[in-house]
């Protein structure tokens, strides 16, 4: 077993180590670039083996999970739900912390208990800079799949940036694109050798009919990292979009590279990858977050307390659960309030605070203290 861990978090390694020398557990320092997570990058300089294309690190005798979800494995083998995330907010707010929350706490709630926003104007964005989704509804719940808040001002860069609408920007990418390819240069999959290619996707913008979907095909493997869009394009384009688009559209054609194609147009590890991977702190500096990267986000080990939770019914891959509760019935934290039906891909949905269920539907359920 390994656990990747960037080098800089010299008081976690510390931490860490006694113990996984203990348990033979091997600790991968990690450098501080972007993105060391993904997990085909992260097994790739863990063990040298390159996932194929388009497949999963079972391929190659790996399984890749993040440590919330081993800790919640071994909880479940003592019986125990999954009824708390861990969760970072940081950004425009008065106290940035790390800590455990109930599952369907509201944005609001979150915020309140890091003293309340900085601007009375915020959006926010669920998950990291460069992949986390902008919301401006505070009474949006958190998931167990949320990792962390960054709570910006309404007209910051980066909230502009993840806004745009698609007729937007394809609009402008048509106009503006001079095909330099340095959004392919520094694409972490195509230096790994993967057959992405966002600079020709953007010139599918230039085409129609059968030569469209050709180019394409050159967005299949991308993993939507946005080192393309937020970092690497002089015109900040949005070829990471245009990416997302050329998959959606391909998907009900059931256009995609075969297994043959795939191995043709795979190749070895760039020479040049090593020089061209993006440091976090260059990475910080351009999206306009510095100031906020300033004051870390603590651990806080209080237990935080919610009057009211909405839990979402679907909180990630899958078919929703069925509700098993009804509008007043009372619930401890732990009981099970949703269930997968038959042989479903999903997972149960449990209470996370104990209270009244105030209302049911085919979406969330609600909770009261």
């Amino acid at each position: 077993a390994m656990i990747g861990i960037k080098t800089k978090n010299e008081a976690a390694i510390a931490a860490i180590r006694p113990e996984a020398e203990s348990a033979g557990v091997i600790l991968k320092l990690l450098d501080d670039i972007y993105p060391s997570g993904d997990e085909v990058d992260l097994v790739y300089g863990a063990t040298g083996r390159q996932i194929p294309t388009g497949g999963i690190p079972l391929e190659v005798g790996v399984v890749v999970n993040n440590v919330e979800t081993l800790l919640n494995l071994h909880r479940a083998n003592r019986g125990e739900p999954v009824t708390h995330t861990f969760i970072s907010v940081t950004g425009a707010v008065k106290s940035p912390r790390t800590f455990w929350t109930p599952v369907g706490t509201s944005y609001r709630d979150a915020i309140a208990y890091c003293g309340g926003a900085t601007l009375a104007e915020i959006a926010v964005v669920d998950g990291g800079p460069m992949m986390g989704r902008v919301r401006f509804n505070l009474a949006e719940p958190i998931t167990k799949t949320c990792g962390g808040l960054i709570i910006l001002p309404r007209d910051h860069y980066l909230v502009g940036r993840k806004t745009q609408s698609e007729a937007q920007y394809k609009r402008v990418g048509k106009s503006a694109c001079d095909q330099c390819s340095l959004c392919t240069e520094l694409c972490p999959r195509y230096l790994l050798g993967y057959p992405v290619q966002p600079h020709l996707v953007m010139r599918a913008l230039e085409f129609s009919g059968p030569q469209s979907a050709v180019l394409n095909k050159w967005a299949l493997a991308c993993c939507e990292c946005n080192i393309c869009s937020l970092y690497a394009c002089p015109e900040e384009l949005d070829p990471r979009n245009m990416c997302v688009s050329a998959k959606k559209a391909l998907r009900p054609k059931v256009i995609k590279w075969t297994p043959e194609e795939y191995s043709r147009v795979t190749k070895e590890e760039h020479p040049l990858r090593v020089y061209r991977k993006v440091p976090t702190r260059r990475l910080i500096q351009k999206l306009g977050l510095r100031k906020y990267a300033e004051t870390p986000a603590a651990f806080d080990p209080a237990e935080v307390e919610v009057s009211r939770v909405r839990i979402p019914l679907k909180q990630h891959i899958g078919v929703p659960a069925q509700p098993l509760v009804k509008k007043g019935e009372q619930v401890l934290e732990g009981d099970k309030i949703g269930l997968v039906p038959g042989n479903e891909l999903g997972a149960d949905v449990h209470a996370s605070i104990t209270g009244t269920v105030t209302d049911v539907s085919k979406q969330f359920i609600v909770i009261e203290a």
